[in-house]
């Protein structure tokens, strides 16, 4: 049975279909030994799939939600040898996470070899929440408050707006004050809640992400791992594939 390079491809692992597509562009698969044009089908059943002159096989679909701790790269490698989420979760498949979170930030992060799902999660167009909390430096305003609901300018423009509610307000005086917040938002822009309170004037202290989606850290300590149960992916898939 035929099917869509790109998707065989991303089905068995290699990443997003977007990602897939560039590696075709790039000259790096071929079908029964020969470079790979866009736009073609193959059938895995019966054509040999090369990337980087290794065969690829369909993988089954793995699920797996991490707490990520500080410390570890949102990676599925690094060349320089250093830990990366891939190192926390013993998957049989060769899974990659969906997004990132910063390398001091921790809490929860996707990991499946599903590169369809992924892609779909990842675009603001399907609205997948994600909550994060958040301790800041000084004593958050109502005003500044406001202006996270309302949405901010940043350099790569503007935000949508967030939810957000103020948890606690340290009685340090000075600047050793603090707040911390709880902040949703469906966007997933690189370090955008860190830039989202440096545009406020409040510079991060911790930042955890306890919410994807439906997912939460209960139960789950910082740096445990587990797969998710069937009816956990098809809550995502309804999220990911909804009109």
């Amino acid at each position: 049975m035929s099917i869509r390079l790109q998707k065989f491809l991303a089905e068995a692992g290699l990443g997003s279909r977007r990602g897939c597509e560039d590696l075709i562009r790039a000259g790096r698969v071929t079908i029964d030994g020969r470079v790979a044009v866009l736009g073609e089908s193959v059938d895995p059943g019966v054509q040999t799939v090369t990337v980087d002159g290794r065969q690829v096989k369909r993988e089954l679909k793995e699920y797996w939600l991490l707490n990520k701790p500080a410390g570890v790269l949102s990676a599925a490698g690094d060349a320089r040898g250093r830990r990366t989420v891939t190192d926390c979760v013993p998957a049989r498949a060769r899974v990659f996470p969906v997004g990132r979170l910063d390398l001091d930030s921790t809490g929860l992060l996707l990991l499946t070899n599903d590169g369809e799902l992924a892609a779909r999660l990842l675009h603001p167009r399907y609205h997948v929440d994600k909550e994060y909390l958040v301790t800041v430096r000084g004593t958050v305003t109502e005003a500044a408050v406001g202006r996270l609901r309302r949405g901010l300018l940043l350099e790569d423009g503007q935000t949508a707006p967030a939810q957000v509610d103020v948890l606690t307000k340290s009685r340090a005086a000075g600047s050793g004050a603090t707040t911390t917040l709880r902040l949703t938002i469906h966007e997933g822009r690189k370090r955008q809640v860190r830039r989202m309170m440096e545009a406020i004037g409040h510079p991060v202290v911790a930042l955890h992400r306890a919410r994807f989606d439906g997912l939460t850290d209960a139960g789950l300590a910082v740096g445990q791992a587990r797969p998710l149960s069937p009816e956990e992916v098809e809550r995502l898939r309804r999220t990911a594939f909804a009109p």
